[in-house]
């Protein structure tokens, strides 16, 4: 194969690039579970300091403080980004993904700020870093979970859709009503902020700033209350019985796969459910039970 052909398929990853892939994509060995675990620790002390420095009183006494943090969780964030583009084997896909896009935002800001002081009020895009929590809270325990959820909603969108569609006809049809019985007089204005009203009370938020004065309308208002209650189970009941129908799916993985980056492949899977990569060797780490077996 020709070095242009391997620059167009990407790097391979062997050697130290496999092994920090390893840790830093995947959180099924020890290291990987330790570098999502510090890594979660450090997102959150820095978004921290980022809400503890909006409070004008404690940052002005603790300005200087504050800015050194800021500088330390800057580099720490950034010999992590630079770590992700060496070990993936596209770097560039992976800079133009969405996580790569928050990864390069959380730490632009402070860089520009650098440069251009007025733009220091930037430094506050760095709460986007509270995404990323979600990207590394992939530990096995918590897999299982998202990967049943996730397919129980994927698997569910249809029935939900057509709920949802539903819905919106009721509260379109209520709410003309209502527009028709209150009228202007009594806060109904016009249809959309009759649909407002019908929405917050068929959800039973119910905030009070319009409310029907007619006995008629009292009663449409009664038949909504009763219509929210069904509302608020109907999806859950759909969402529920996907769950209950999938319980019995193999357990996924934080397995990735080196091409598209997608998480969740199983550990005998050969290729990649979405781009059809082949999928390399599975390393994870032996359970405690059979390292004492062996």
């Amino acid at each position: 194969m020709t070095v242009a052909s391997d620059e167009a398929l990407g790097k391979p990853l062997n050697g130290w690039r496999l092994r920090l892939y390893t840790i830093i994509f995947e959180a099924d060995t020890r290291a990987g579970r330790q570098f999502d675990k510090w890594l979660i620790v450090i997102i959150l002390a820095s978004v921290l300091v980022v809400v503890l420095d909006s409070v004008q009183t404690l940052g002005e006494r603790y300005h200087v403080a504050f800015g050194y943090l800021e500088w330390v969780f800057t580099i720490a964030f950034t010999l992590e980004y630079l770590a992700r583009l060496a070990c993936v084997r596209h770097p560039a896909r992976y800079a133009l993904s969405f996580y790569g896009l928050i990864d390069l935002a959380a730490l632009l800001p402070t860089y520009v700020a650098l440069l251009v002081p007025e733009v220091h009020a930037l430094i506050d895009v760095r709460v986007l870093r509270l995404l990323r929590v979600f990207r590394v809270f992939k530990l096995t325990a918590y897999m299982a979970e998202f990967q049943s959820l996730g397919a129980a909603l994927r698997a569910s969108r249809r029935k939900i859709l057509v709920f949802l569609s539903a819905v919106l006809m009721i509260v379109l049809v209520m709410g003309t009503l209502m527009y028709v019985v209150e009228g202007p007089a009594n806060g109904f204005t016009n249809i959309p902020t009759s649909v407002y009203w019908a929405i917050t009370t068929m959800t039973t938020v119910g905030f009070g700033d319009i409310t029907p004065k007619t006995d008629l309308g009292r009663l449409i208002a009664s038949v909504m209350m009763l219509l929210g209650w069904g509302t608020l189970a109907v999806p859950t009941g759909i969402v529920t019985s996907e769950m209950t129908s999938q319980r019995r799916a193999e357990k996924p993985t934080t397995r990735t796969c080196h091409e598209c980056l997608t998480e969740g492949h199983l550990v005998d899977a050969n290729y990649c459910l979405h781009c059809g990569a082949k999928l390399t060797e599975y390393l994870r780490e032996p359970s405690s039970r059979s390292r004492r077996r062996h």
